[in-house]
């Protein structure tokens, strides 16, 4: 680990104010809370995934933030977020591709759900998956760098969060990462 990595050097971490929808453990709506609550007491969520891929058959790949909450400084093989409560999965995707990398009015793909449910992480994840070769716009507060990688390459980074690394996963499973677009 680096030592800009280390939990003492890292800034102190930025936990946006909002209202998370939550769900029950068969990802049925049971209200909401305060992100911050949601963290700390560790409820099922929705979740956006939304794997960038560009006219080579490349994923785009973002560098967190060392003020982000959850994995300061990790590689997110993803876009994407937590669904606000009350909004639609598909436009939480919108909102969050728009937000994080700047695009915006292009054609997003649902692929596939799937449960994430480890290092205290309680999600239900919706994976879409848009084509874009134009530019990024990176979000300065979430997003330090963003770069490409096929999807293997990605997937072998050490640094990889483990819920997008799972999505690409799925992705891949399902044939959709096969042929460039």
């Amino acid at each position: 680990m680096t030592d800009a990595l280390r939990p003492e050097a890292l800034p102190t971490p930025f936990i946006a104010d909002e209202s998370i929808q939550l769900v029950d453990a068969r990802n049925r709506p049971c209200g909401s809370a305060p992100r911050v609550q949601m963290r700390r007491f560790r409820f099922w969520h929705r979740a956006t995934y939304i794997v960038v891929r560009n006219g080579h058959g490349e994923i785009c790949v973002q560098r967190r933030t060392l003020t982000k909450e959850v994995f300061p400084g990790g590689l997110d093989l993803a876009a994407g977020g937590v669904v606000a409560a009350g909004e639609a999965v598909h436009v939480a995707a919108r909102r969050e591709l728009a937000e994080e990398l700047g695009i915006r009015g292009v054609p997003l793909r649902h692929v596939r759900e799937f449960v994430h449910a480890e290092g205290g992480h309680h999600i239900f994840g919706s994976i879409f998956l848009v084509d874009h070769d134009g530019p990024l716009t990176l979000q300065a507060s979430e997003v330090a760098d963003a770069f490409w990688l096929s999807p293997a390459e990605a997937l072998a980074l050490e640094e990889a969060t483990p819920d997008t690394r799972q999505a690409v996963k799925v992705l891949l499973e399902a044939g959709a990462l096969e042929s460039a677009p």
